[in-house]
């Protein structure tokens, strides 16, 4: 399962879209880099019912009962890393790797932050159970659980 670093997509500062990155690219990033944190943009639901990967920081960019994105996202994300008890290098902004079902609602949540001026903002292509397959199943053809990474569900 290990990659090695040089695998992991490379993030533009100056780029304007989430980077798109593998879900075992960003097991590795997160096994490569201790400043970066996987944040659980699914509902709260989602996040406990369906499963969640182990260590993700569960932060959801919509939530019931509205469903409408969340105005505080970006502070509680900042929140985040300003708590990490690990201090990042100056000049380094910590890697921000964002996944969800399918990579599509995280890809909105990552287009907020760089938005807000934030850097250093990954997708987690396919998401925790990947897209949709001709039967109506998930978790059939990629995603985080697919790939056999560490998740838990209660």
């Amino acid at each position: 399962m290990a990659l090695a670093v040089a695998e992991i997509p490379e993030r533009g500062h100056s780029s304007t879209i989430p980077t798109p990155i593998t879900p075992k690219c960003a097991w590795a990033l997160l096994q490569a880099d201790s400043s970066a944190r996987l944040i659980d943009t699914r509902s709260t639901l989602e996040y406990s019912m369906v499963g969640h990967p182990g260590g993700a920081v569960h932060i959801p960019w919509m939530d019931e009962p509205d469903w409408l994105p969340d105005a505080s996202f970006s502070a509680r994300i900042k929140d985040v890393f300003s708590s990490h008890e690990s201090v990042s290098l100056p000049g380094h902004a910590p890697p921000i790797l964002l996944i969800c079902c399918c990579g599509e609602r995280s890809s909105d949540a990552g287009q907020c932050l760089i938005d807000d001026g934030m850097a250093n903002v990954y997708n987690v292509e396919g998401g925790f159970e990947g897209p949709l397959d001709d039967n109506r199943q998930r978790s059939t053809s990629s995603g985080w659980r697919y790939d056999g990474l560490s998740w838990q569900q209660y």
